[in-house]
């Protein structure tokens, strides 16, 4: 990271393509995704950290981006919804929260997915305490939380059987 003037120059892979940019030290790393690079798919709500919809993985670990600053990732290898698809193949998690009910509005859906994606990776069985435990951090006022809770279980059983 280099600073000209009171902008700092942030060097980042997302998605598996390298970016650059130049960023005021305060932009957070979701501002920086969505206004500096054009990736819209990550959502702010909250702005404090506590309802998920913002969460990205940052080095293998999920993160809210509406804490982290911009500055702070320089160098770092990020993954936000956008990079979870295989060009036109869907994420077993994009399939079962579009068949299963997952989402209504859609604006927690790509914190959730990122989400249960890092459960699935770790565990892909999990039992349904096991995801409401992990996904606490996950606010949704739409679904009432059991129809995300079986779209997880759904991919779980995707990418268990390899399908």
């Amino acid at each position: 990271m280099t600073e000209q003037g009171n902008l700092y120059t942030v060097n980042v892979n997302v998605n598996g393509k390298d970016y650059s940019a130049e960023v005021p030290a305060r932009r957070t790393l979701v501002d920086f995704l969505r206004y500096d690079l054009g990736l819209t798919g990550t959502k702010e709500a909250c702005s404090v950290g506590v309802c998920g919809v913002c969460t990205v993985e940052l080095n293998g670990s999920i993160t809210s981006s509406c804490l982290t600053l911009a500055i702070q990732v320089d160098g770092a290898n990020l993954t936000t919804i956008e990079g979870v698809a295989d060009g036109d193949d869907l994420h077993p998690l994009q399939e079962a929260f579009m068949n299963y009910g997952g989402f209504q509005c859609g604006i927690c859906t790509p914190g959730q997915i990122m989400a249960s994606r890092a459960l699935l990776e770790q565990n892909p069985n999990p039992s349904e305490d096991e995801i409401k435990d992990w996904m606490m951090g996950n606010l949704c006022r739409c679904t009432g939380y059991y129809k995300i809770i079986d779209s997880i279980q759904k991919a779980g059983e995707v990418i268990r059987l390899g399908k």
